[in-house]
């Protein structure tokens, strides 16, 4: 325990400070939130120690890479991650899990085990939540300032064509999160 709560005050704490300002998504809320949504799995699955631990390192970590920069921040998190949990003492085991954790949040998303399949869902967890039009507008705002995009229109044309491919992985999710997430998509459909 006392391991994870020096990852995790190292992670945020570089997170808060160095965190580019025009990442309004992949900021600290971002990370914060997969982590709660993770502990939500957490009580609702009765996941033993070792799993509670793994998931929420991989939640404190999954988009670390962004203090590098977008372009393959999945496995350049994984790497920084990695050195941080080598000098705490941490398995190789560990540091295993760890990377599949984080790589399996790679768009699309590829989850393995269960945990992954938790992680994945709890990343993506807004699509199917009420505060999707809020956290998606940061998005937009991120990807416009890294000028991903142009228009409006890309916009609303990159969330329909998201909403249609992504499927969420946990029976928890399937049954609460993808009617909502269907509802979205027909409202930006009808819009």
């Amino acid at each position: 325990m006392k391991d994870y709560l020096f990852l995790r005050r190292t992670v945020l704490n570089q997170l808060k400070e160095e965190l580019p300002a025009h990442l309004s998504y992949h900021g600290i809320a971002h990370t914060l939130d997969v982590l709660n949504v993770c502990n939500q799995y957490i009580r609702r699955y009765n996941l033993d120690a070792e799993d509670r631990l793994m998931l929420k390192i991989g939640a404190i970590v999954h988009d670390m890479g962004f203090l590098k920069g977008p372009a393959n921040h999945e496995e350049t998190g994984a790497n920084m991650a990695a050195k941080i949990m080598q000098e705490i003492g941490m398995s190789k085991k560990r540091i295993d899990v760890m990377r599949g954790l984080v790589m399996a949040t790679k768009i699309p998303q590829s989850p393995k085990n269960e945990l992954e399949k938790i992680i994945c869902d709890a990343d993506l967890d807004y699509l199917g939540r009420d505060d999707y039009p809020q956290i998606s507008q940061k998005l937009y705002k991120e990807l416009s300032f890294m000028n991903i995009l142009k228009t409006e229109e890309e916009w609303k044309n990159l969330q329909v064509n998201f909403l249609k491919s992504h499927y969420f992985h946990t029976p928890f999710a399937k049954k609460n999160r993808e009617p909502k997430k269907q509802y979205w998509l027909s409202k930006l459909l009808n819009s």
